[in-house]
């Protein structure tokens, strides 16, 4: 991950400066915060920035010619609004990290010193900094290399406030970012066993207590969801459990994530196109486990638990056949009619033993339905929950750290649709509302009195067109962030 750091003036030595401006009825305003550059430096810039202000609707990164340049080789004027929202902040300056090709050291002038704005300006950076380059040769990536260094100048660098709000922010980002690299793994190389593998050594000396559960552990456990749908994969599943817990915390959260590794859709098997980026199907489980590293490294006084809910869904001679039925966890048989449907079968299980240990909520993160997005598009999540509080709190959350998620209720006539002549229920429902019958079907292993909500981040969670702000093509790191915040508030509140 790119390196940053804070400093009082901007360096000379630097590729590159960024600088944020506000354009208004053609006039670019830079905002350069005192001391942080020099006044010939700023009448340099500001002249240039009138020279190239746009005038049309385009309002993207703007660099400054050499010949007009500041400090650095190349200036690049980032432009916001004259109120920018958090989200705006991190976007433009997120936007402009994205294209750096062939600058390995960036300055960045935060807009102002207040120690929110600095957090969202280190945030977004290091977030459009991103690179997924593990399989790539040195210059096959169009983007270029990732920079080293982002060095973030504002006045009171050296302030408490300000360090540990962008303290804060690196840790969220870089687990955002883990997120992304989990997701974005192709699946011959992150199987169940080998995310397994990748929970054991990124906690292993940390406060976060790692238990793994086996295909054989599994079978003992009775977890029938996770077994049926691995069972046509020679990579047997696994139920990974994260524990975090604080002594001074009283209330207990836990995350479960949906880590179908690889979904083909087994015996109901996709067609070819969409079942190209069905490595990203993991995203839930990757959710959960990059929450509990930046959890873990903020030292939130709190106790959450995670689950990781991990199979390949795959249609080998062993697979689960439409019109099997199944032993969830608990007791409760499913009749499997599309074995397309898998991911509500393994979050059952992991749902049923989470509840054993009386959290006082629940949530669970889930690329779970192609209606999501045919409901809330690419860019939103759904919230589906059986608490209104816990709903409202989720959404707020989501508010606050700049991902779009969106309150869905969850009609009762739609459990209508999950009855079966065989079993307790169907993994299927109507076909119209199926991303809420989805959540209907979650509902049943949610013991009464047990607050629980359920994201559906099957848009959001993998972006396969243009990249856009801070945000990359391919694994987004989507719900990182959300969680943070919500548990960080809910440690405040504890």
């Amino acid at each position: 991950m790119t390196a940053l750091r804070l400093s009082i003036e901007a360096p000379v030595d630097v590729d590159a400066l960024v600088v944020f401006a506000v354009l208004s009825d053609g006039r670019m305003d830079l905002l350069v915060p005192p001391k942080t550059l020099g006044r010939a430096a700023v009448r340099l810039i500001a002249q240039a920035a009138s020279d190239l202000a746009p005038t049309g609707a385009d309002t993207g990164p703007i660099r400054i010619p050499s010949s007009q340049r500041g400090p650095g080789r190349v200036t690049i004027l980032t432009t916001i609004a004259a109120q920018p929202s958090s989200e705006d902040l991190r976007d433009a300056v997120g936007g402009t990290l994205r294209d750096t090709r062939g600058l390995a050291r960036i300055a960045v002038l935060a807009p102002d010193s207040d120690p929110a704005t600095v957090a969202c300006v280190a945030e977004g950076a290091l977030l459009g900094a991103y690179r997924f380059d593990a399989y790539r040769g040195d210059s096959s990536d169009p983007d270029g290399p990732a920079p080293v260094e982002i060095i973030l100048v504002v006045p009171t660098a050296d302030d408490s406030p300000v360090k540990e709000a962008v303290a804060e922010a690196t840790t969220v980002a870089a687990a955002v970012n883990l997120g992304r690299d989990l997701v974005n793994t192709p699946a011959n190389d992150l199987n169940p066993a080998a995310l397994a593998l990748q929970a054991d050594k990124l906690f292993k000396h940390t406060d976060v207590d790692v238990e793994i559960l086996d295909q054989h552990d599994l079978r003992r456990g009775k977890f029938g969801g996770i077994l049926a749908v691995g069972q046509g994969s020679h990579d047997g599943p696994r139920l990974i459990q994260l524990q975090h817990r604080h002594p001074k915390a009283r209330l207990h959260t836990a995350l479960v994530g949906k880590g179908i590794t690889f979904d083909s859709g087994g015996l109901s098997l996709k067609p070819a196109k969409p079942m190209e980026t069905m490595k990203h199907d993991m995203a839930g489980a990757a959710c959960v486990l990059a929450t509990m590293s930046a959890i873990s490294k903020l030292g939130l006084p709190i106790n959450v638990t995670g689950w990781l809910a991990a199979a390949e869904n795959m249609p080998g001679g062993s697979a689960q056949r439409p019109g099997d039925v199944i032993k969830i966890r608990g007791g409760k048989t499913v009749e499997v009619l599309n074995t397309d449907a898998e991911g509500r079968l393994v979050l059952a299980d992991a749902l049923a033993r989470a509840c054993e240990d009386s959290p006082n909520s629940i949530i669970d993160v889930a690329t779970l339905t192609g209606a999501a997005m045919i409901a809330l598009g690419m860019r939103t999540a759904a919230v589906m929950s059986n608490d209104d509080g816990l709903r409202s709190r989720v959404v707020a959350a989501a508010d606050a750290a700049g991902e779009d998620m969106w309150a869905m209720p969850m009609p009762e006539h739609l459990r209508a649709g999950l009855k079966s002549s065989v079993a307790d229920l169907t993994n299927t429902g109507d076909r119209n509302g199926g991303m809420l019958a989805a959540g209907i079907f979650l509902r049943e292993f949610i013991p009464r009195g047990t607050a629980w909500a359920h994201l559906d981040i099957a848009g959001p969670a993998f972006n396969p067109e243009s990249r856009y702000g801070y945000t990359p093509r391919g694994g987004t790191g989507f719900g990182v962030r959300s969680l943070v915040e919500l548990l960080r508030r809910q440690s405040l509140q504890d």
